[in-house]
């Protein structure tokens, strides 16, 4: 049996979800939201965890491409990849927006 393949807006908004799973990275996208641009140790001084976790969280960010950080030594430049920020809101938006279900509950 062939596997079910997935439409490309499919796979690209099941990665910004996963990217967006956890609410430490949304405190980071928020955080970044707000800026335009900010150092490692600016993330780090907002969320209330370690470096290394911050560092992991920014890491899944950045691999989804949400993000976009700069090595300016010694130190990490961040800020929102506004590209990315736009394709995420229009999947999101096109997502939500499919439902037909006009009642408060479609199970009545």
């Amino acid at each position: 049996m062939k596997a079910k393949e997935y439409t490309p807006d499919q796979e690209r908004t099941a990665r910004y979800a996963k990217a967006l799973g956890h609410p430490a990275r949304i405190a980071v996208m928020c955080f970044l939201a707000r800026q335009e641009q900010c150092y490692f140790g600016d993330i780090h001084e907002e969320l209330p965890m370690a470096k290394a976790t911050v560092s992991q969280h920014l890491k899944e960010l950045k691999a989804a491409g949400l993000i976009q950080g700069e090595v300016e030594s010694p130190k990490v430049r961040y800020c929102i990849n506004r590209a990315a920020w736009d394709e995420a809101r229009q999947l999101f938006g096109a997502f939500f927006g499919r439902c037909v279900c006009t009642k408060e509950t479609c199970c009545e």
